[in-house]
C-alpha cells in the first residue's frame, strides 16, 4: 500500500489526448467511455403556456383512461412534439387540486399513484374534449424550429455513435466536418 506522502507527491496525470474545445468534449479517443447522452441541448423559443393549460391537459388525458403523473408528463411531451414537458412541480399540485374538487381520484398501485376521472370529472372533460392544449402550445413554436430540433436530435444521436465506435480516421474526418460546419453556421449568422 502506498504511504500518504507518496500519493500526494505523485505527478499529476497527463492531459487527455483531445482537450475539449468548449462545452462539448470532443472527440473522444477510441475505447473511451461514451459521453453522457444529450451533451448539447437544443435551445428553442419557449412555448407559450396559458394559465389552466396543465389542468386541461390532465383532464383530457384522463378522459382517455387512468394514468399516473409521470405517464401524463410523458404523454404531454410526446403530443406536443417535444415542445412542452410540464414539470412535476406543476402537474402534481394540479392533480391534487383536481382531487380536492372531486374531479379525479387516485389509487396507489405498484408504487405510484394512478389517477382516474370521477363521474363529475368525466362530464367536465367531455365538455372540453375537442380542446387539446398540447396542440395549441405546440403551435406557439414555429414549424421550422420543430424541424431544426429534430435534425439536431438526429445529429446528436449520430455523434454519440461516432465517439463510441469511430476509428481514428473517422474521428479526424468528423473533427474537420464539425469545425467546417461551425464556421458555416457563423457565416449564416453574419449575413444579417
Amino acid at each position: 500500500m502506498r504511504d500518504h506522502h507518496e500519493f500526494w507527491d505523485a505527478p499529476p496525470p497527463p492531459p487527455p489526448p483531445f482537450p475539449p474545445p468548449g462545452p462539448v468534449a470532443m472527440p473522444f479517443p477510441p475505447g473511451a467511455p461514451a459521453p453522457p447522452h444529450h451533451v448539447v441541448h437544443w435551445q428553442q423559443p419557449p412555448p407559450r403556456i396559458r394559465r389552466g393549460d396543465v389542468r386541461a391537459a390532465l383532464l383530457a388525458l384522463l378522459h382517455e383512461g387512468p394514468r399516473n403523473g409521470y405517464q401524463m408528463i410523458q404523454d404531454i411531451e410526446e403530443r406536443s412534439r417535444g415542445v412542452w414537458r410540464p414539470s412535476p412541480g406543476s402537474v402534481y399540485p394540479a392533480l391534487q387540486q383536481l382531487e380536492d374538487e372531486g374531479l379525479v381520484t387516485g389509487d396507489e398501485s405498484g408504487g405510484s399513484r394512478r389517477y382516474r376521472l370521477t363521474e363529475q370529472g368525466r362530464a367536465q372533460a367531455a365538455r372540453h374534449a375537442d380542446e387539446a392544449p398540447w396542440e395549441e402550445v405546440a403551435r406557439t413554436v414555429p414549424d421550422d424550429h420543430h424541424e431544426l430540433r429534430l435534425l439536431w436530435a438526429q445529429l446528436d444521436e449520430t455523434f454519440s455513435h461516432l465517439v463510441r465506435t469511430g476509428s481514428e480516421r473517422q474521428l479526424a474526418e468528423a473533427r474537420k466536418l464539425i469545425k467546417q460546419t461551425r464556421r458555416s453556421v457563423f457565416q449564416i449568422l453574419a449575413e444579417d
